[in-house]
């Protein structure tokens, strides 16, 4: 094992004990390791972080600098060890990540969208039943894809209508009420799920074809699938709803709904901000500018506040 692996696996474990997941930064950084070992380098330079970043030809600028970044930062940890170390100057290779505006969902969309996911694969017992109630669940909840997916039977509280989402972003633990609704549909579903398979050994709340855990790929290519098949999105159409806005859905209609109703949205944000499971309160806010009318209704609410003054 070459000094960059050992440094690596030394720096992987440090960040993950601190709570970073890293699984594409992970990914990338054992990839210049490759790269570097295949360049017989020993240790970090400037120009070998920059082949690398740079490779393929055709990498787009923003994958360009965010990997150079993911280097960075492994540079500088291994620079304290390492003397030899070169780390990248920051204004190298820059880029701008462009936040995506998220789909703003119609209710009615929301509903056709789990309908239709119920009524996937008719000859599977458990693909339809899965599916449907893990895009409901998301709507209900905001809760992110990744945080469904990794729930496990003792995670999921349906007597005291609550879920406990472990070791989520910031590696940070928090507890998610339910509504009634949410309940009785989860409870539904454990129901046929136990049906089809009474004696799994994983102990994934959500479950696929043979008992195994549900992978976000075989949501994705499902959602995709029933998405376009309700006139969503058409095929291979790369700019239509995304199964991630459905977390933003309940977070926009949980402020739309406030500020219809008077209610003092700055008082409650910080409330919505710890339910979503956001490191930082800022996160929520960016809502109020990516959704128009959240952004009209929070100037409307300004102006009589300007006017007294």
């Amino acid at each position: 094992m070459s000094n960059l692996s050992v440094h690596l696996k030394n720096y992987l474990k440090l960040r993950r004990g601190l709570g970073f997941k890293l699984h594409s930064a992970g990914m990338y950084l054992r990839n210049f390791v490759r790269f570097a070992e295949a360049k017989r380098a020993r240790f970090i330079t400037t120009k070998l972080a920059l082949q690398w970043a740079t490779q393929p030809p055709n990498t787009k600028p923003v994958q360009r600098g965010s990997r150079l970044s993911v280097v960075r930062r492994f540079a500088e940890y291994v620079s304290t060890v390492d003397p030899r170390t070169e780390v990248p100057p920051p204004k190298l290779l820059p880029y701008t990540i462009r936040r995506r505006p998220p789909h703003l969902y119609r209710n009615d969309e929301v509903r056709r969208l789990v309908d239709a996911a119920y009524q996937i694969n008719p000859a599977n017992p458990i693909k339809g039943p899965t599916l449907g109630t893990l895009l409901g669940l998301l709507a209900a909840t905001g809760m992110r894809v990744s945080e469904a997916l990794e729930l496990d039977g003792g995670d999921v509280d349906l007597e005291r209508e609550l879920l406990t989402i472990r070791l989520a972003k910031g590696n940070k633990t928090r507890l998610v009420p339910l509504h009634g609704s949410t309940v009785a549909a989860l409870r539904r579903y454990a129901s046929v799920r136990d049906s089809v398979y009474p004696h799994r050994a994983n102990p994934s709340f959500f479950v696929w074809e043979g008992g195994v855990r549900l992978g976000y790929d075989s949501v994705n290519r499902w959602f995709l699938l029933v998405s376009c098949q309700i006139g969503l999105r058409k095929p291979g159409d790369q700019r239509g709803p995304r199964v991630h806005d459905l977390r933003h859905h309940f977070a926009i209609q949980t402020m739309l709904q406030w500020y219809r109703t008077d209610t003092d949205v700055e008082v409650h944000l910080p409330e919505l901000s710890t339910y979503l499971g956001h490191v930082h309160v800022r996160d929520t806010y960016w809502y109020l500018s990516a959704v128009p009318e959240l952004l009209q209704l929070a100037t409307l609410r300004l102006q009589p506040k300007e006017a007294g003054r």
